[in-house]
């Protein structure tokens, strides 16, 4: 009798919730704000814990189409150095990914993404990477964007720049406008 006691409080709780959650998120004004925008950006970091590379930092560019108030579309290219310990080389590659941005209901400004795409290196006989990478952001509404990730790197074997596999942690700070 306990046990289904327990059960039916814990679905009143969850079903209050949910009611209080949907009535929150229906009261949040929301500005119409599809359309594109151009975002350019400044990024470092460091890298993680095995990594060969101790640090790095970037310079990027990104296109953003806003499909309704609450998922974009993302493009991003650029470049980013990764900056080797001692023994190791540096790695510089133009990066060329696309991705997602989804903004929460209830927090207007902040937003969650993803990307993938590849790492083309500016080093001869090197191979392209793989990369992908996770964050969380806020953008303002003057424009200014600021967000934290983590961004890893799949080399090919055969290339002469090659680690396994690596990442780093960065944060971005851009500027964003619509066009």
């Amino acid at each position: 009798m306990k046990k289904i006691t327990k059960i039916l409080a814990l679905a009143a709780v969850i079903t209050a919730g949910t009611f209080t959650l949907g009535k929150a998120q229906q009261a949040i004004p929301l500005d119409s704000n599809k359309g594109v925008r151009f975002g350019i950006g400044i990024s470092g970091g460091i890298g993680e814990k095995d990594s060969p590379f101790k640090n790095s930092y970037g310079a990027d560019a990104r296109l953003q189409f806003d499909l309704s108030n609450y998922v974009s579309i993302t493009a991003t290219g650029g470049y980013t150095k990764l900056v080797a310990d001692d023994g190791f080389t540096d790695y510089d590659f133009i990066p060329a990914k696309g991705g997602v941005k989804v903004f929460p209901l209830t927090v207007k400004g902040f937003y969650g993404s993803g990307e993938a795409g590849a790492g083309f290196s500016t080093k001869k006989d090197a191979k392209t990477a793989f990369i992908w990478s996770t964050g969380v952001g806020y953008e303002w509404q003057n424009g200014f964007d600021l967000s934290a990730r983590y961004e890893a790197y799949s080399q090919d074997s055969a290339s002469n720049t090659y680690v396994p596999y690596n990442g780093q942690f960065a944060l971005r700070l851009a500027y964003g406008f619509k066009l």
